[in-house]
């Protein structure tokens, strides 16, 4: 039963759980200060989204209760959640810390879930950045200010040491202003995590420099404090430079849109902008939401969405996208879709919480790093005692030429502090993030990465992935022949007034050609066709049976259409005749399934085709493993079938009719964006720009951060055990430790940032072609 206080967050979770079918589990993280939800795949999840961060506003994350067993409580009152929850659900501690409310349902159902996630408390919304994230991307400026204060001061104080100062009040005041000028920023961060009862690297290296200082090692303790202050501020500076990649997305994300309010026009911020409101777009200006134009005519272009800058013509009923450019008219249009439902505005949000979810290797490292740091602490401090004890060393302060246990024990201290191992995976994977979404792969996350690296098999959707989804006229045959200028003519003239793919492939095809062509009486018939009367005679195109009875017995004469094309026939009076139509394949198919067999990688084509249509689009390509008249759960099988067989499989589809396949495979691959909620949803990789040739650049990305996050890891650990051997042997001094550490620190950070200037390879089959 609920408990009679409304107020509790667990009893309002609890019933916006029970209340929607499609919401499965809710996770709410008190340290990550995030909420995620996961929802059945394939239904809509915006109106739970909706609910649940208003409640979530209501409610400081939570924490447990000191005494009462762990039990959940809410920061914004005293009331525990104490009455058991409704029948159906079930309370989970997660290991990575939160709280999961869930559904009971079987062990298989959570494989099609598709999880969501918002941050608890301050929200960054999608295409605005906050003041305080415009900080972060300037803040290792202040950093280098301290560190670069923190190495004179130290410089300053050695040098009056050795020119007969040593122990004076100058040398000293200036190594103390050199210690508080390098410990301030890793002094903050310490004391914030030691209020979670936790210890990391900065409180280590502290540690070592303040107790250099403590046996009058004040040189080598400063120097400490410089080198690690120092690469803390480029760690700063090369995430910053990652952020920065990032955020040039952003570039593309209108702030204010112009309003028609009863007849006057008003500016209004894009986050207000709602479903229904009529926007007025001039020349020069982006298009603030996902809109259908009502009045006027124009071009766009549509680069940020899909990278062609060729400018696409929009008139009356035409959809133009949030952050597409508005070329040469000015334009009227109704508001499709709220500014953070837009296309643009879900992949920009899901960039951001790109960067913030851990790869597996990442979060094997985090819980690895937490219980090292106390290893390492109790070891030192045993070897204090060996050496002290065992070895006969002076404890603390020793003679000149000697090292004390003391300076033993912080010498080892440093060198085997994880400061390098811990960032070799996170530097790599939000690299690797920003360099693709710079070129229009969006991977939702480090497991993204991780898993394309490993794939040994791609799977490819034929319809609207390995082919373009839009009809193209093949072939036009008349009688007479001799007449096909005018037979194209009407035609194109007929689909100009028509809404229908086969139509619009047609006028598209010969749209200059319609021009001196007028159409009266235009009539569409359900199912059949169009008609209408041109120079007084009446036209008819449509389908075979649109032309059956006595005066169309003409139309037999024509054979039944081959495998895969379309037919559409077309009488004139004076000229009958047919135009053939078929889905157009890509130009980049065949020379990308050429460059994936060339590395190694298996290709198999999946489609619910007649297997004679797909033997044809497989010829085309060249391509010789190929699967047709598949329904939904036959490719799921086929998927599944491999991975039992210890194949990882990457499935690429255009995520409207393949998210049961997408859901099965081991990496999903969605194409293009544009208004398609279902690829943002299924796909853990996203190729925005609906160009598949991206899928290459994707696996090479992927391939190459899983070859430097292995590089970082062999130089973190092999310098690290080199001197943490060398200091464990005594012979390792305090200042050569330092900058070893130091060292690798910044050369694992460098080798990461290297993934930023990862360009895309040219495809020479491809620039052949074209």
């Amino acid at each position: 039963m609920m408990t009679a206080d409304h107020d509790c967050l667990l009893d309002q979770v609890s019933q916006a759980l029970l209340d929607d079918r499609g919401l499965r589990a809710i996770w709410l993280d008190s340290a990550g200060k995030k909420v995620a939800f996961a929802y059945q795949a394939g239904l809509d999840h915006q109106a739970a989204d909706r609910r649940l961060r208003e409640i979530c506003r209501r409610h400081a994350p939570l924490e447990p209760r000191a005494g009462d067993g762990g039990q959940p409580r809410c920061l914004t009152c005293e009331n525990h959640h104490s009455a058991a929850l409704p029948a159906g659900l079930r309370l989970v501690a997660m290991p990575d810390g939160g709280l999961m409310l869930e559904k009971l349902s079987c062990v298989t159902a959570p494989r099609f879930w598709r999880w969501h996630q918002f941050p608890w408390l301050e929200e960054v919304k999608p295409g605005w950045l906050t003041d305080a994230h415009r900080e972060d991307l300037h803040e290792w400026r202040q950093d280098m200010v301290f560190a670069g204060a923190c190495g004179a001061l130290v410089l300053a104080g050695f040098l009056i040491e050795q020119t007969g100062g040593a122990g004076s009040l100058a040398a000293i005041a200036c190594y103390v202003a050199g210690y508080l000028a390098g410990a301030w920023r890793p002094a903050g961060e310490a004391c914030a995590l030691l209020r979670r009862r936790v210890v990391d690297i900065h409180f280590l290296m502290l540690c070592v420099a303040g107790g250099a200082a403590a046996i009058g090692h004040w040189w080598e303790g400063g120097a400490l404090l410089f080198l690690f202050a120092s690469s803390g501020a480029l760690e700063e500076l090369a995430m910053a430079r990652t952020r920065r990649e990032i955020d040039s997305l952003f570039k593309d994300a209108p702030q204010e849109a112009t309003v028609i309010v009863s007849g006057a026009e008003q500016r209004l911020p894009v986050a207000q902008l709602a479903a229904g409101m009529t926007l007025r777009v001039r020349p020069g200006e982006l298009f603030a939401a996902d809109a259908v134009i009502v009045s006027g005519g124009t071009a766009a272009n549509e680069a940020s969405l899909t990278g062609e800058s060729t400018p696409v013509d929009k008139a009356a009923g035409d959809e133009v996208f949030s952050g597409t450019l508005n070329l040469w008219g000015a334009v009227d249009c109704r508001v499709i879709r709220a500014a953070a439902d837009s296309a643009l505005a879900k992949v920009l949000k899901l960039i951001r919480e790109a960067q913030d979810s851990k790869a597996p290797a990442q979060r094997f490292t985090d819980r690895f790093s937490s219980g090292y740091t106390w290893l390492v602490l109790g070891g030192c401090a045993a070897m204090f005692f060996v050496w002290w004890l065992a070895a006969g060393r002076a404890p603390f302060f020793a003679a000149d030429g000697e090292r004390s246990a003391f300076y033993l024990a912080m010498t080892l201290l440093v060198v085997a502090s994880p400061c390098a191992l811990v960032l070799s995976i996170p530097s790599a994977i939000l690299a690797g993030i920003a360099a693709g979404a710079r070129h229009g792969v969006l991977f939702r996350g480090g497991a993204a990465i991780e898993k394309l690296a490993a794939v040994c098999r791609v799977a490819l959707d034929k319809t609207g992935t390995l082919t373009t989804g839009e009809l193209a006229v093949v072939g036009v045959e008349c009688v007479p022949a001799d007449q096909a200028a005018e037979f194209k003519q009407v035609a194109a003239a007929l689909g100009n007034h028509s809404a229908h793919p086969v139509s619009r492939a047609i006028a598209a095809s010969f749209s200059d050609q319609a021009l001196t062509v007028t159409v009266a009486d235009f009539r569409a018939e359900a199912g059949l066709g169009v008609t209408g009367s041109v120079g007084g005679r009446a036209v008819r195109l449509g389908r075979r049976a649109f032309f059956a009875g006595p005066d169309g017995d003409w139309a037999q004469t024509f054979p039944e259409p081959e495998p895969g094309m379309t037919e559409t026939l077309l009488d004139t009076g004076a000229i009958k005749g047919r135009f053939l139509l078929r889905d157009a394949v890509r130009d980049a198919s065949a020379p990308l399934l050429a460059d994936l067999r060339a590395t190694g990688l298996r290709v198999t084509m999946l489609t619910g085709d007649r297997p004679e249509a797909a033997a044809k689009v497989a010829q085309q390509l060249g391509l010789d493993d190929y699967r047709a008249g598949l329904k939904p759960e036959d490719k799921v099988a086929a998927i599944r079938a491999w991975e039992q067989a210890g194949e990882r499989v990457a499935m690429i589809g255009d995520g409207v009719n393949d998210a049961p396949s997408l859901a099965a495979a081991t990496v999903s691959v969605g194409m293009g964006l544009r208004g398609s909620d279902a690829v943002l949803e299924q796909a853990d990789i996203v190729l925005t720009r609906d160009r598949l040739e991206n899928f290459k650049y994707a696996h090479d990305l992927s391939v190459s951060a899983a070859r430097i996050i292995k590089q970082n890891l062999a130089v973190s650990l092999g310098v690290m055990a080199v001197l943490a051997l060398g200091a464990l042997g005594a012979r390792l001094p305090l200042t050569l430790g330092v900058i070893g550490h130091e060292g690798s620190t910044v050369v694992v950070v460098l080798n990461s940032l290297r993934l930023l200037f990862f360009a895309p390879r040219k495809n020479q089959r491809l620039a052949t072609k074209t």
